[in-house]
């Protein structure tokens, strides 16, 4: 490794780059004096940096007002950050459905795509029907695919580091699937998978619920609800990344399955999806005492799993989502029995971003990993010393 030094150029151009480049994002066209204010710099590194950045494709000087102009003479150069100098991907891969969300470098969602997808497809089907989502996607927003800078994929189970599903019961052949490894295959960019209700924690701190809330804990309430989690702004993995698997928690004391819970014939409930389970909660809104029953116990089990999360954690708030989320009377009986087992009950919401909060978290990832290399300059720093 080489020595770190105070003379070290290369280093100095990408903290000064750094600089401009956040100066630049926060700013509203600014020009080089305001530059040099905000950044402390000097005029002659600002211009080197703007100059580089230019012929990096990274900076644009910024159109000026031509009303203006005339009436003021030759106003002074404006610059601007080119978000449209590459794009991002986030995806989702559920077990119903692919989503897929197409922004700008600026975080902008410039084109969406969502197709329907069979809750029994195999692994190799249902990517290729991500594939085949991306391209179309692709097409029809006019962007190559060499402008990719960053793709974000979440989807349900345990998800390592290297992106490889440990565990994944809610899709067919995902458990042991390298599912990094499958997608990079057919991008030139990084790849960063996640857990679903991570990515979607993710999304509500961002645009959601959650904004300006550190500590939060997101709830995907589905047949086995999950959870994510963020703790001082950070999203929280856990060791082996199956930190918030709530829906396991009925195999500590044996207790009855999510078939039994939702039925309403003393039988199990089999099969066990969304539209089975949607026609109890319709029964039960009509009145039917075992569906309603039957409602009440999956109530009673969303909130004593959610409670030992909240016990464990201490949030600030508890963002409801996922289709469950929709279900009327889902906030209040959590609020509740919060109020009854922790000892300081956190503010409970429900999402805003609905059913789009997975594919926006996992956009959210892919920005996060263009920002890093855009303007972190710690790791420079350390692989320097």
């Amino acid at each position: 490794m080489g020595r770190l030094t105070g003379g070290d150029p290369s280093l100095l151009r990408r903290i000064n780059s750094a600089v401009v480049l956040h100066a630049l994002r926060a700013a509203d066209s600014p020009t080089l004096t305001d530059l040099v204010k905000v950044t402390g710099l000097s005029r002659p590194t600002v211009e080197g940096v703007i100059e580089g950045l230019t012929e990096s494709g990274l900076v644009v000087e910024a159109e000026v007002d031509g009303t203006a102009a005339r009436r003021q003479g030759r106003p002074a150069r404006r610059f601007r950050f080119r978000v449209e100098a590459g794009h991002l991907l986030g995806i989702e891969i559920g077990p119903h459905r692919i989503a897929a969300l197409l922004a700008d470098l600026g975080g902008r969602v410039t084109g969406s795509a969502s197709v329907e997808v069979c809750a029994t497809a195999p692994a190799d089907e249902r990517l290729d029907q991500v594939r085949a989502a991306v391209a179309d996607l692709l097409k029809r927003a006019g962007v190559a695919r060499s402008s990719l800078r960053a793709v974000g994929v979440a989807s349900p189970g345990i998800v390592e580091a290297d992106g490889t599903v440990r565990l994944g019961t809610a899709l067919p052949g995902w458990t042991g699937l390298p599912l990094g490894e499958r997608l990079q295959r057919s991008f030139r960019c990084p790849v960063l998978v996640e857990n679903d209700a991570n990515a979607a924690a993710v999304a509500e701190h961002w645009k959601g619920a959650a904004v300006g809330s550190d500590d939060v804990v997101f709830v995907l309430a589905g047949l086995s609800p999950g959870a994510g989690s963020l703790i001082g702004g950070r999203l929280h993995r856990g060791f082996g990344g199956a930190a918030g698997e709530i829906g396991a928690l009925h195999l500590l004391g044996r207790e009855a399955t999510p078939e039994e819970v939702l039925s309403t014939t003393g039988e199990p409930l089999h099969p066990l999806d969304e539209a089975q389970v949607a026609q109890v909660f319709a029964l039960a809104g009509e009145g039917d005492e075992r569906a309603r029953a039957a409602v009440e116990r999956y109530l009673r089990r969303l909130v004593h799993d959610v409670a030992a999360l909240v016990l464990a954690l201490d949030p600030e708030l508890v963002v409801v989502g996922g289709w469950a989320a929709g279900l009327s009377g889902v906030l209040e009986p959590l609020r509740a029995e919060l109020a009854r087992y922790c000892l300081r009950p956190p503010q409970v919401a429900q999402s805003l971003l609905g059913e789009a909060a997975v594919a926006t978290g996992a956009l959210r990832l892919a920005l996060d990993h263009v920002e890093k290399q855009l303007f972190a300059v710690e790791s420079t720093v350390t692989a320097r010393r």
